[in-house]
């Protein structure tokens, strides 16, 4: 049992234990339900450990309430495939060692005789891809090596690949080696400070390790430029699956609080992207809390504002107080990753309405980026460009505003804006007529599913095209008066307006 809650504190995986017998299944229940009472709970749909077997009504009376029928069989897999359901531990003989998936599932204790494609089956219960997983645990009671062997000779020969088993000794030394990687990355920085600071220093300490990393220079690797960021969560993710199959080994337990801390730095990092992406944010705290105990991280969900260490303030954040906290800021390179995530899920935000506008502010980010990438300009300066393109996507809503546009038909006015002589030619108050009529127009005709539908998209090209020679919109080219590019932006832009439309 110390050994299962070891792995389980660090790895959130599940467990499985193949008894010779089942009346060895029905006693070794016990006897752990004698260790854990609240482990035990009569309903299917309830309890942290279940037995999975078959009998009949002649079997002894202890033994009734873990023969189950084919549906809630069925029930008790379904429990273990899902990683939020509280069932850690499933007790077999026979069942689930074959054509039963459950990817949670890391960890298997082996007390039963298996050999050739029946152990292979087995084996491969826990190898299941899963979230971060590089691999199960077999945990061999009862002496397999022999019978493995053999397994794996049947395995090469029908032209398998990959190693399928792997010494756990194999599995510390690659972690070791990834553990090292990661500890060099902070150079001078001695992060081991950290333990020895009272609770009260110890989130500001994070913020500083996270900004020493954030200050590493790029690197190339292949065809990418890798940040001090983008290396050290690589890093951190290959000894996180490392660590994973080694604990709980002794060496494994030795780095516990060290690999705590850098996952409470990759925490810092990690909210600062986007909400709704890869895991939530009380996922990510949840990771870290099952290797570290409650010194290290607290229990409070700590939002992006706060783990960057400013306020969280009550209004926008593109407002002229939020700008200017973010300026002052004393770790510049935290701010800058704050500020340039926080524009470009504006930004991507502001694309779902209006294309022009997505297009403009992406190219205007990626250019301030890329000129901070080679060198050109430094934090500070950075900075206060993001700043200055945050003051520009306000303006542009406050033209809208100006302007009398909702945000649908601002955004056919960006397009049609977007011909460099349209403006100079027509001017602000034709273009919004041409925006407000091209609204109402392709609103009406847009019916469902029109983008699959090429009849109605050759119906809502003639009457863009008309309505933009109504108002004389310049054409894209004057020898030919072609409308071609104009009406593709057009629709393109009405294709990002259709879920608002119906929403």
């Amino acid at each position: 049992m110390e050994h299962f809650e070891a792995r389980r504190s660090s790895t959130g995986g599940k467990g499985m234990i193949v008894c010779m017998s089942r009346r060895i299944c029905v006693e070794l229940y016990a006897e752990i339900v004698r260790l854990r009472p609240n482990w035990h709970h009569p309903a299917d749909a309830e309890g942290k450990i279940k037995i999975v077997m078959t009998g009949s009504a002649s079997d002894p009376l202890r033994w009734q309430e873990h023969i189950r029928n084919k549906e809630r069989r069925k029930q008790i897999g379904d429990r273990l495939r899902n990683d939020q359901d509280d069932l850690q531990l499933l007790i077999v003989r026979d069942m689930f060692l074959t054509g039963f998936d459950a990817p949670p599932l890391d960890t298997m204790y082996l007390d039963k005789p298996m050999n050739g494609h029946t152990l292979m089956q087995a084996i491969a219960r826990v190898n299941r891809v899963f979230g971060e997983k590089t691999g199960g645990l077999i945990v061999d009671y009862i002496g397999i090596a022999q019978d493995l062997k053999q397994a794996l000779a049947i395995y090469t020969e029908g032209q398998g690949r990959g190693d399928i088993a792997l010494d756990q000794e194999a599995a510390v030394n690659i972690m070791l080696r990834e553990f090292e990687i990661v500890r060099d990355m902070f150079g001078r920085f001695d992060y081991r400070q950290y333990f020895s600071l009272p609770p009260a220093q110890k989130l500001n300490f994070i913020l500083d390790a996270a900004n020493h990393i954030a200050s590493l220079s790029e690197i190339q690797q292949g065809d990418k430029l890798l940040t001090g960021t983008d290396r050290f969560k690589e890093n951190l993710l290959r000894l996180r699956k490392a660590y994973g199959l080694a604990v709980p080994h002794p060496k494994a337990l030795e780095i516990r609080d060290d690999l705590a801390f850098f996952l409470a730095i990759k925490a810092r990092f990690e909210k600062f992207e986007r909400r709704g992406q890869k895991r939530t944010y009380s996922q990510i705290e949840e990771e870290i809390r099952r290797i570290v105990n409650d010194a290290i991280i607290s229990d409070e969900v700590v939002d992006i504002f706060d783990a960057a260490g400013i306020r969280k303030p009550d209004i926008s954040i593109l407002s002229d107080e939020f700008l200017a906290e973010i300026k002052d800021m004393e770790r510049k390179n935290l701010a800058l990753e704050l500020l340039r995530k926080l524009l470009a899920d504006e930004i991507k935000t502001r694309g779902r309405l209006n294309a022009t506008q997505e297009r403009k502010f992406s190219e205007m980010l990626a250019e301030a980026v890329k000129r901070y990438q080679n060198g050109l300009i430094d934090s500070v300066k950075m900075i206060e460009e993001l700043i200055q393109l945050a003051q520009e996507i306000r303006q542009a809503d406050k033209r809208g505003e100006d302007l009398g546009l909702a945000p649908d038909e601002l955004a056919f006015y960006d397009a049609l804006a977007d011909n460099p002589n349209a403006e100079a030619l027509l001017g602000d108050d034709i273009l919004r007529q041409i925006a407000v009529e091209l609204t109402e127009s392709v609103r009406k005709n847009a019916t469902i599913d029109w983008q699959l539908k090429e009849s109605v998209q050759a119906k809502l090209r003639v009457l863009v095209k008309r309505l933009l020679r109504k108002y004389k919109y310049p054409p894209d080219d004057p020898a030919t008066r072609e409308y071609t590019v104009s009406v593709n932006k057009v629709l393109d832009q009405a294709g990002k307006l259709a879920d608002y439309w119906t929403a």
